[in-house]
């Protein structure tokens, strides 16, 4: 006959409890006309962007930096052409470089600022 094999349990220490997300990052410093483009989903941010305009507001800043720079262009330019055709217009780009780290271990990282405005 067989045998079961031992069942070993692994003694972890408890899970390190974090506060909800909303008190991780305090949106209070944020402007209420600005998104972040991070790692989402392209279209995740594409409904942030139109819900913004949808909701009354005539303007909008869509930031980004490093490597989510190219996600911010591809963001805006779906918004742009495919639902609101004509409608919304470039404004401003600004591009920049953060230096970010603490001494010694610093790097600069790239940034932009794409401001949109809707055309009515």
């Amino acid at each position: 006959m067989s045998e079961k094999p031992e069942h070993r349990t692994e003694h972890r220490p408890p899970r390190e409890e974090r506060p909800p997300r909303d008190e991780q990052r305090p949106r209070g410093q944020i402007p209420p006309d600005t998104v972040f483009i991070g790692k989402k989903p392209l279209m995740a941010y594409a409904t942030a962007v139109m819900m913004h305009f949808n909701s009354g507001s005539k303007k909008l800043t869509v930031k980004a930096r490093g490597k989510s720079i190219s996600h911010a262009v591809d963001v805006v330019e779906v918004v742009r052409r495919r639902f609101f055709q004509g409608k919304l217009n470039v404004k401003e780009v600004r591009i920049a470089s953060e230096t970010l780290g603490e001494e010694g271990d610093t790097r600069n990282v790239s940034t932009i600022e794409i401001m949109l405005e809707r055309l009515d």
